[in-house]
């Protein structure tokens, strides 16, 4: 229930400081390209429950369905130019936020992933559906999309194991220093999930 309150606490206050950050970026995304300036994907969260995870678009419409589909690195011609200045300092998941107000999300936790990823999980893999996904986590502070997928699991997996107040405090305090820095954004050439 503390946790729960601090959740709502958190993402409420931070919705209303950056509305105008979020009404700026939906009137560029819409003057840029068509569609809607929100994205949904299926995610799954605590104990193999589907969402939709909510996000700015960053990226051309229709994007899943063309060049590398899931997969998005730098400079990938689907990204906008707004897109591009969206995920550079992580507006594009000012949306998570409503997410979290929902109940299907927390401040901190495992990012939320896709359906055939968690097909693919190992018995001791899908232990990271033990809480619920987060905006922020130990794996996000710890080098991001730039980290190899099985390792990236690997840092939730402890986090889960170590969970305290203290360590959120920890991570809240980095992710401020990561959205500064920009690092870890994308997968480069070790990072993400091999689905092969």
């Amino acid at each position: 229930m503390i946790r729960r309150a601090f959740d709502v606490l958190v993402a409420g206050t931070a919705l209303a400081l950056t509305s105008p950050v979020l009404l700026a970026a939906v009137i560029a995304i819409r003057l840029e390209s068509d569609g809607h300036p929100i994205y949904r994907q299926r995610r799954i969260g605590r104990d193999g429950r589907p969402f939709d995870v909510l996000k700015l678009r960053t990226m051309v419409q229709g994007a899943e369905g063309m060049g590398a589909g899931m997969a998005v690195n730098e400079g990938d011609p689907r990204i906008t130019r707004v897109g591009a200045i969206l995920r550079r300092y992580s507006i594009d998941e000012l949306p998570n936020l409503v997410n979290v107000l929902r109940g299907e999300m927390s401040i901190i936790g495992p990012r939320p992933t896709i359906p055939v990823q968690v097909e693919q999980y190992t018995e001791r893999q899908r232990g990271r559906l033990a809480l619920k996904p987060g905006i922020t986590g130990w794996a996000q502070v710890n080098g991001r999309a730039s980290l190899p997928w099985s390792e990236r699991i690997e840092l939730d997996l402890w986090y889960i194991e170590h969970r305290s107040w203290r360590l959120d405090l920890q991570i809240l305090a980095r992710t401020l220093r990561v959205l500064f820095q920009g690092a870890g954004l994308y997968k480069g050439a070790s990072g993400g999930w091999d689905a092969g």
